[in-house]
């Protein structure tokens, strides 16, 4: 058992960047990350090669991808396949995402 400390825990981009990024825990089979973006921020990510699970733990935003568009709040949990273009907007309140891969995120080849 692992205890993943900050997990979901809001952190402000460092510099200019426009969001944030920390893999917490990584194994062959799956990778858990905390993903930030404040409130009116940008979302830069491109398609991943790796599955991916989103748990809002805080903020609200719109999630636009290829196979739709849905608003997400604290509480809401979305799976995007591996390859599929999504991006967050419209965010109104700090966004706080944990996002799990599998397997871990950038372990497939593009």
């Amino acid at each position: 058992m692992q205890i993943i400390k900050d997990a979901c825990r809001f952190a402000a981009p460092a510099g200019d960047g426009p969001s944030d990024w920390v893999e917490r825990l990584r194994t062959p089979d799956l990778s858990v990350g905390t993903y930030c973006i404040p409130a009116g921020g940008t979302d830069d990510q491109s398609p991943h090669t790796e599955d991916e699970v989103y748990v809002v733990a805080g903020g609200r935003a719109v999630l636009r991808a290829d196979s739709g568009t849905a608003e997400v709040q604290t509480g809401s949990v979305v799976f995007v396949p591996a390859g599929e273009r999504h991006t967050f907007t419209d965010i109104t309140e700090d966004l706080t995402l944990l996002v799990i891969f599998g397997p871990a995120y950038g372990s497939r080849a593009s």
